[in-house]
């Protein structure tokens, strides 16, 4: 952990990442989703204005975005659990194969590197814009959840993919569920709960993955900034709010059109950084 800089250098990092929190919120409460499809991108622009080189900044955007979701992970599945909003038998598939899928993603991200990360980012935030433009909520692939030789790989994958984006799996969970037939409460849920079996080993290992590394900002322990996080969460909970209050103002369609336009602009900023890195 690098805590060399002087107080006045202290002072204009928090303030950066100050505005970098209420930036998260208002965008989680705009378009009703948190955790790394908002956090990672807001991070990797704010880390590339502190001066963090190039090829750390999406590891670093990714560690310290688990750091952040884990408290929010931890309090909605606990709530969804106590609700009963959870499909329990569900979860005891999924939940052990995402963790292993977070190993899997920990390794990969070990040794491809941040080219590899951002490729994830591209074709996930493609994905996931075509979805929001064209998809139907109506869609279905069966009326109950598939068995285990469906479930583990799949679980397996969210954790790998996760793992690389930063993210707790629900963007890729509450559809699948939901094309079984699942309802859209439990199928949050359920994803909430394996959230934090994403999250917290991701995070640990994003820590011991980065540890030692020269060029990350003060107050970090590997691929984590201990810093960010602390400033991070209370003003994206304070900012949350606002957003919501934006978010009235619009229909459900303009919101997804609105957040399938964000995520794709995304995939653009990554696009660029993987041809100019």
């Amino acid at each position: 952990m690098d805590l060399g800089l002087p107080a006045g250098e202290y002072a204009a990092l928090a303030a950066l990442l100050l505005v970098g929190g209420i930036i998260a919120g208002l965008l989680s409460g705009l378009f009703g989703v948190g955790g790394g499809g908002i956090l990672v991108p807001v991070l990797y622009e704010l880390l590339g204005g502190l001066g963090v080189p190039a090829e750390l900044r999406l590891p670093m955007a990714v560690g310290t975005t688990f750091a952040i979701i884990i408290p929010t992970g931890l309090r909605s599945g606990l709530a969804h659990y106590r609700r009963g909003s959870m499909d329990l038998a569900a979860l005891r598939k999924l939940a052990p194969a995402a963790g292993a899928g977070v190993v899997l993603g920990l390794i990969v991200a070990h040794f491809a590197g941040s080219i590899v990360m951002k490729v994830v980012w591209v074709v996930s935030a493609v994905l996931i814009a075509l979805y929001q433009f064209f998809g139907n909520k109506d869609w279905r692939l069966g009326a109950e959840m598939p068995g285990a030789a469906v479930q583990i790989p799949v679980g397996v994958t969210v954790g790998l993919l996760a793992t690389l984006m930063g993210v707790g799996g629900a963007a890729y969970l509450v559809p699948f569920m939901m094309l079984y037939g699942r309802p859209v409460h439990q199928a949050v849920g359920t994803s909430a709960g394996i959230s934090s079996v994403i999250a917290i080993p991701a995070m640990l290992g994003y820590m011991w993955a980065g540890w030692g590394t020269q060029g990350l900002p003060p107050g970090s322990i590997g691929f984590v900034s201990l810093l960010g996080a602390a400033l991070m969460i209370p003003s994206s909970v304070l900012a949350a709010p606002w957003g919501v209050r934006m978010a009235h103002g619009l229909t459900r369609r303009q919101l997804e059109l609105s957040f399938g336009v964000f995520i794709a602009l995304v995939a653009v900023r990554f696009i660029f950084a993987l041809i100019w890195q």
